[in-house]
């Protein structure tokens, strides 16, 4: 795929994502072969976005059409909160002076990026600063504030004016650019689930043990040591301790530390 394609393919496939989500985690085969038509994937291409999109449990139906969302309604991404709206309104009141320059104009900034001029990468910076939040518009709605997601793809803009002189050529650099801000927000919002999955598993230990703790102690008629819900609860010492620690030793029903 050229630079521009890779870039609407990404945007592609997280609209279709998005779509799924509000369809209860499905999508219609039909619906994402339209997503993709203007591609023009193989058909090889367009197994593997299936496949992609069964991984993360996403349910591909053939055959059904129903009341489906269109993916011209996601074109703005996900429906923001109002803290996020308001900073959004604030923050492109901020770009609101954003200078309009000609596409000869942008590739000679470009060039002059390209050869390390500091001043050209400034400005090439400030020039991509709206399309980072056309992109984090995208990617809205994944536990992300949209906030953060523009801050990450802002720091993989101005790190990647740094990295142009790499090219070949000046019409690679806006792709280029705008496909390290897609996967800097993309690792950000896994980072965050990973992060978030982390919580639970570490709650879901908390919340195991205390329980066990409690129904102990109600039988005991006082508070039980980790021996003691040990060889009750078939837990070992070293993962009631654990909990313990990760409860802030807050468990109320078990004593020791």
């Amino acid at each position: 795929m050229e630079e521009n394609q890779e870039i609407l393919f990404a945007q592609t496939l997280e609209s279709v994502r998005k779509l799924a989500r509000r369809q209860g985690n499905r999508v219609t085969g039909q619906q994402v072969r339209e997503a993709f038509g203007t591609l023009n994937l193989s058909e090889e291409q367009l197994g593997m976005v299936l496949d992609y999109l069964r991984q993360r449990k996403v349910a591909v139906v053939e055959g059904e059409s129903g009341d489906a969302l269109s993916l011209n309604q996601l074109s703005d991404g996900e429906e923001l909160s109002e803290a996020e709206t308001d900073y959004l309104e604030e923050y492109k009141r901020q770009l609101a002076g954003s200078d309009e320059i000609s596409e000869g104009e942008k590739e000679a900034l470009t060039l002059s990026a390209m050869a390390g001029e500091s001043d050209a990468q400034q400005r090439l910076i400030h020039l991509y600063l709206p399309k980072v939040v056309d992109i984090a518009r995208l990617y809205a709605g994944q536990g992300v504030f949209l906030e953060d997601l523009i801050g990450e793809g802002n720091v993989a803009l101005s790190m990647g004016v740094t990295m142009l002189g790499c090219l070949e050529n000046a019409r690679e650099a806006e792709g280029t650019l705008m496909k390290m801000v897609m996967d800097a927000m993309e690792e950000h919002i896994t980072e965050n689930e990973q992060e978030q999955d982390r919580d639970r598993r570490i709650l879901d230990k908390v919340n195991k043990v205390a329980e066990k703790a409690k129904e102990l102690a109600k039988e005991l008629r006082r508070k039980v040591t980790v021996e003691e819900l040990a060889a009750e609860s078939g837990m070992s010492e070293k993962a009631i301790r654990d909990a313990m620690r990760m409860s802030g030793f807050a468990i109320e029903d078990l004593e020791g530390r």
